[in-house]
């Protein structure tokens, strides 16, 4: 059977009498690209370096390809197998490419190979004009190019990313993304990626492992992560804007009406009378239309409702409803102006039963 490329086991460990990581089992597929995600403070760097063999921890076992490595075991031929981008480049006062040809070097390539390594990497990532350039000399986005490039050169098993584009502009940053997920893409890198940015995991990933003070609270692909939160915690972390606790009220046909303050809303599934859930829509799930129209739309949830606030986020504008319970929409500026909404606007909120998802506390 094949083994994964990387895997923890029954894995804890404390920063003096507080317990940072308590993780039974994770581990990475062969090629997959695995996001961390997680508020600060979650554990999720700690862990990044526990795997990279950075630190050591207090309890568990750390497998690379089947075999059981640790402290007195890693070899530098294990450790060679690995390479870490951190959010600071951490570049030698050396020029581009004497940075980026470090790793070669210590691996002894010969001469032409560190050459035609470093010089295809160098273009791949679009820095092949500062191959001279001494590091103290870059721009930010630059930097951590350089840093990337060195990782991705030396072509390891496994790529550890902590964080990398924390400290950069949006545009460096979604433009130095784009060229880094194709990379990994092309080389079929096994990676983890640790960020704490949701759309990013969502952009980058394979599979998302969501943690929350030291433990995996959620792991699954991004779309079951996102539409099918585990538990309060993850639904608020992954953009989940309207979480409301609900009591069901009647079940028939695979539906099943809930309470909300009054209300009631249909959803998908049948749950027990009385049992405590929670009630989970996202906001672009929610569509808005005048009071007075009749219904344009299929879904079986409409509610009138006073617009209770108004916030623009760039390409979308947040909508906060009052409908009896609050209710969050996301619609666009060219929505908003048709629909003239201000503060105080009565309109129509409506969202389809398949698009709730319920949480059984």
């Amino acid at each position: 059977m094949a083994h994964p490329r990387l895997e923890v086991k029954n894995l804890v460990h404390y920063y003096g009498d507080r317990k940072i990581l308590e993780i039974e089992r994770f581990a990475v597929e062969p090629g997959e690209v695995l996001a961390v995600i997680g508020p600060n403070g979650a554990g999720k760097s700690t862990l990044l370096r526990i795997i990279n063999l950075l630190e050591k921890p207090d309890r568990g076992e750390i497998y690379l390809e089947g075999k059981m490595i640790g402290d007195s075991q890693v070899t530098l031929a294990e450790r060679r197998k690995m390479a870490m981008v951190f959010q600071d480049p951490l570049l030698f006062n050396q020029s581009v490419f004497a940075n980026v040809a470090y790793g070669l070097k210590l691996r002894k390539l010969s001469e032409q190979k560190i050459r035609d390594r470093v010089s295809a990497i160098l273009e791949k990532m679009k820095i092949d004009h500062l191959s001279s350039k001494p590091a103290w000399q870059l721009s930010g986005g630059e930097a951590q190019r350089v840093s990337l490039a060195r990782a991705l050169v030396i072509q390891p098993e496994v790529l550890f990313l902590d964080e990398p584009f924390t400290f950069l502009d949006p545009p460096t940053r979604e433009s130095i993304r784009e060229d880094l997920v194709r990379l990994i893409r092309e080389m079929k890198l096994t990676t983890v990626y640790v960020t704490h940015d949701r759309t990013e995991a969502l952009i980058v990933a394979d599979r998302i492992v969501m943690m929350e003070r030291g433990m995996i609270l959620q792991d699954g692909s991004p779309f079951e992560v996102f539409n099918y939160p585990a538990s309060e915690i993850v639904a608020n972390f992954v953009g989940v804007e309207t979480i409301l606790p609900g009591r069901p009220v009647s079940s028939w046909d695979g539906l099943t009406r809930i309470e909300i303050d009054g209300s009631e809303i249909e959803v998908v599934g049948e749950y027990k009378d009385n049992e405590k859930v929670l009630v989970c829509i996202r906001p672009e799930e929610v569509l808005i239309e005048e009071a007075g129209e009749e219904h344009h739309t299929s879904a079986r949830n409409h509610f009138l409702g006073r617009v209770a606030g108004l916030l623009n986020m760039g390409a979308l504008i947040k909508v906060d409803l009052d409908c009896g319970f609050p209710l969050v929409s996301y619609i666009t500026k060219q929505s908003r102006e048709e629909l003239g909404l201000e503060v105080g606007s009565v309109v129509r909120a409506a969202f389809k039963a398949s698009a709730v998802h319920v949480i059984r506390k």
